[in-house]
């Protein structure tokens, strides 16, 4: 089956986002990223920096951070009303068009469709760490300290809300090195996939 959706889940620093977005702009499809962002505030009326910054990190850095969180009466926290209407706009994008969606834990969201390729982006720490100073420049914490609790708050989200494990490669129809493959072709590859015939 021809595929329509394409979900990127990535490493922090490894360039996902950028691939996504290469790739949905040589597709001529859109790219939710950030756009998601502002699609979920609408929906919640969270903001959206706390949106940014809960979406896809977990509080701390283990799952027991989960247990600390404030909850309503309905024992749900401000984390899970966000994951459920994060996964309903992500349900919903993909219902109207196709596209690339970023990150969010949208191949977990989407596992059920067949008509998604779901990709996990990676890279050395060496590679991973040169990129993120490049961009984001200096700071107190050392490129590799950034890397690494990034990397986990992700992973303990993945875990917490999907019982999966973040960036095992069963989890994903395919998994690129960026650091070695570098984006354009990492970008060629997921666009010949998408444009190819599945069974």
């Amino acid at each position: 089956m021809r595929k329509r959706i394409i979900t990127i889940s990535r490493e922090f620093g490894s360039g996902g986002r950028t691939i996504g977005k290469m790739a949905a702009e040589e597709l001529g499809i859109s790219c939710y990223d950030r756009e998601l962002i502002e699609k979920v505030a609408v929906e919640t009326g969270f903001g959206r920096e706390y949106i940014r910054e809960q979406g896809e990190d977990v509080p701390a850095r283990n799952l027991f951070a989960y247990s600390f969180v404030g909850r309503g009466v309905d024992g749900l926290s401000p984390e899970d009303y966000l994951w459920s209407a994060q996964s309903k706009v992500i349900w919903e994008l993909a219902e109207k068009e196709p596209c690339v969606i970023v990150g969010r834990c949208a191949d977990n969201v989407l596992r059920n469709r067949t008509d998604c390729l779901n990709v996990f982006i990676h890279a050395s720490m060496e590679k991973r760490a040169d990129r993120i100073v490049r961009l984001y420049g200096e700071c107190d914490k050392s490129p590799n300290k950034r890397l690494r609790e990034k990397d986990k708050r992700r992973k303990v989200n993945y875990k917490y809300y999907t019982e999966r494990e973040w960036g095992m490669a069963q989890n994903y129809h395919l998994t690129l090195d960026s650091g070695e493959l570098g984006p354009e072709r990492c970008v060629e590859i997921l666009t010949t996939l998408y444009q190819g015939e599945y069974v």
